[in-house]
């Protein structure tokens, strides 16, 4: 059973047992028993209802804030497990890269030096060193380093450091 689930049950069990003392708070008051003269447990019940109704709309405030969160989380995750092509996709588009650009810009993303990269795309020296300063330059960045951070932002966003340090 998914915690979610877990949660709405617990609320349903509250909402159940707040109409429950409403109910007999209200039948105590208009129709009272005969053999109940103003009993102390009246109070109580009606003391106990508050409590349940402030429990309650916590309980349903804090639900709404923890699946809210985790729809936020969720999507993190996916953009982090599956979707880092479509932001380098989408990232790449915006700043018109050209498809030489592209390889070069994902091989440097991956840690390949210049050297490196000229091997495998079979290309001289100069070539990749130019194609890089032109990813650069239409990214708005230094380096690789200041590359590789623009697309790190996209995963961890700020406001899920600011609440793993709150924690």
């Amino acid at each position: 059973m998914s915690r979610t689930v877990v949660l709405w049950s617990l609320f349903a069990l509250q909402a159940i047992c707040c109409a429950y003392f409403l109910m007999d708070i209200i039948f105590d008051l208009f129709l009272p028993d005969t053999y109940n003269s103003l009993a102390e447990s009246d109070a109580i019940e009606a003391l106990v209802t508050i409590a349940l109704f402030v429990g309650l709309a916590f309980t349903g405030s804090e639900l709404r804030k923890l699946l809210r969160r985790q729809t936020h989380l969720d999507d993190q995750i996916r953009v982090a497990s599956g979707a880092f092509a479509d932001v380098l996709e989408a990232r790449f588009t915006h700043w018109s890269l050209t498809a030489a650009e592209r390889e070069v810009a994902v091989l440097a993303i991956k840690g390949f030096s210049i050297a490196e990269i000229a091997d495998l795309r079979e290309t001289k020296l100069g070539t990749i060193k130019a194609q890089c300063a032109a990813v650069y330059r239409k990214a708005g960045v230094a380096g690789r380093v200041q590359l590789l951070s623009i697309f790190l932002d996209d995963l961890l966003a700020d406001d899920l450091v600011q609440g793993a340090a709150r924690q």
